[in-house]
């Protein structure tokens, strides 16, 4: 059994329990009509309370485990992978790119931020080894910040996209930077961090909701930022250029 600090354990069920309204939420305001938001955002609810349940009831048993042959931990981190990879992909993940701002697509990765501030709780608290923290080879704080920084200069320039898509790759760098350690310092046959303690603590608990939840938002939101930035260079960006060639042909013309 994990033991952790008060503090640690509700901010993590907090910020997992608030990355789920968000994406029900985003369900909402992106539906075409108020009819289909209503059951679109029923049916998401649902969808993540199952999963959230799920994941939990699977930790909590104590059925999840890097030791058994076959080691059911990484079924379930194969699962989420397929999960997150399927909603991003999805027609929900077109409407959800399309629906909302490119800028709030980047800025609700800040959420990585909290992440990372409860990540250096449990190394300090001795749940975690200290690569998975910022104070070892965990950088991936500077996702979440700088989302903040550049969804603030999506709002002035929506068109930046440029500037988005080098986030985005930074982005996926970062989260596959600390996936790589958080996998080389499970005890499996592939660890490489023998310092302890190994990460076994994803799987109990809640924390289970590290790799289920928070690393699915990440995925999820970086698929969602590739596809709003096709988007706009598909549909938005050649429709205003036909619209300026078109107000200066009209404009050229003989009043």
């Amino acid at each position: 059994m994990v033991n952790a600090s008060p503090l640690l354990l509700w901010s993590f069920v907090a910020l997992a329990l608030a990355l789920a309204i968000v994406f029900v939420a985003a369900v909402y305001v992106s539906a075409p009509d108020n009819l289909r938001a209503a059951r679109d955002a029923a049916i998401a609810g649902l969808g993540s309370a199952a999963w959230l349940g799920l994941t939990f009831a699977a930790a909590q048993s104590g059925r999840l485990s890097f030791s058994t042959r076959p080691p059911t931990m990484l079924f379930l981190l194969v699962a989420t992978a397929v999960l997150a990879i399927a909603i991003g992909s999805s027609r929900l993940g077109q409407r959800l790119a399309t629906g909302i701002p490119l800028a709030a697509l980047v800025g609700i990765q800040g959420f990585r931020v909290l992440v990372e501030l409860i990540l250096h709780r449990a190394y300090r608290e001795g749940l975690m080894p200290v690569q998975m923290s910022f104070s070892g080879l965990n950088f991936d704080i500077l996702s979440g910040l700088s989302a903040i920084v550049v969804a603030v200069m999506l709002v002035r320039k929506p068109r930046s996209i440029v500037l988005a898509r080098v986030w985005n790759a930074a982005g996926i760098v970062l989260l596959a930077n600390i996936l790589t350690i958080a996998l080389l310092s499970a005890p499996t046959p592939l660890r490489v961090f023998h310092n302890e303690p190994a990460n076994v603590w994803i799987m109990q608990a809640p924390w289970v909701w590290l790799p289920s939840v928070f690393v699915l938002a990440a995925v999820v939101g970086h698929i969602l930022v590739y596809r709003r930035i096709r988007y706009e260079m598909r549909v938005v960006v050649p429709s205003e250029a036909r619209n300026l060639r078109h107000a200066k042909r009209e404009a050229r013309l003989p009043g």
